[in-house]
């Protein structure tokens, strides 16, 4: 039995890998459904190429071995259970496969946790004074004023305690992520 922990890296090299074989898309704002629409049906052809060249027998499905090949042809190495485990992730119906449905699943989830994370980061940014790195109770003062919340600073250093786990003083992005949860 293999460790949890080759798991996650597994997938995400598993999506970067496929990131290299789609065309890259600029993202921009989304003007009306239409262009909502489009740009998905634009990233299901992505989805759908990227598939058909991992799935090297043409039988609509990907074995862990034609991901390993796969790749290989980028110059990227994956160990058999690497490969394994990226499939095993993802692999709903038990046949130690990843069918179409499945490698969608797989690269979008893995989308969504991305968007999370740069939303995350947009909200931690407006709680930084420039040139700071890190909310500081000074800067968390100030954008509670202009959120319409008035609070002391000595009231920011107590709502920054309750979070800080380094008790340094201030919330770096990981102790804001946390918070946020």
């Amino acid at each position: 039995m293999m460790k949890n922990t080759q798991e996650p890296q597994s997938s995400s090299s598993f999506v970067k890998f496929c990131r290299k074989l789609s065309p890259k898309r600029k993202d921009s704002p989304a003007e009306s459904t239409q262009h909502n629409i489009n740009e998905d049906q634009d990233k299901n052809k992505d989805l759908e190429a990227v598939f058909a060249y991992m799935d090297a027998n043409r039988d609509g499905r990907i074995s862990p071995h034609e991901l390993q090949k796969s790749f290989m042809t980028l110059g990227e190495q994956l160990s058999d259970e690497e490969a394994e485990a990226a499939v095993r992730l993802s692999d709903t119906d038990g046949d130690g496969m990843l069918d179409f449905q499945e490698f969608a699943q797989l690269i979008k989830g893995d989308d969504d946790q991305e968007d999370k994370k740069t939303e995350l980061k947009e909200a931690f940014r407006m709680y930084i004074a420039e040139g700071e790195e890190c909310i500081t109770p000074r800067s968390l003062k100030t954008m509670l004023k202009k959120l319409g919340e008035s609070r002391t600073t000595d009231d920011c250093r107590v709502m920054i305690r309750a979070f800080d786990l380094n008790a340094d003083g201030v919330l770096s992005f990981d102790e804001f992520a946390l918070m946020m949860r």
